[in-house]
């Protein structure tokens, strides 16, 4: 059991890490401390909706294994 939970981890990590790396940069970095608001009120369309939901799919069932992980072991 614990063999495949770790397996199971380690599918979701490299997954959410494809999926982090394939989601388009915002362009602001810090400029967004001085005002640029385009970055929050801007609206994920199409492709980028899909990455982000799957990355905090991705995320919630990371964590749920790794708590998982820890409570067995």
């Amino acid at each position: 059991m614990r063999t495949f939970l770790f397996v199971l981890q380690l599918i979701v990590a490299v997954a959410l890490t494809a999926v982090v790396i394939l989601q388009p940069s915002k362009g602001e970095g810090l400029g967004s401390i001085g005002g640029g608001a385009q970055m929050f009120f801007r609206k994920a369309k199409g492709w980028e909706l899909i990455l982000e939901r799957a990355t905090a799919v991705l995320a919630v069932l990371f964590m749920g294994l790794s708590v998982a992980l820890a409570a067995i072991h």
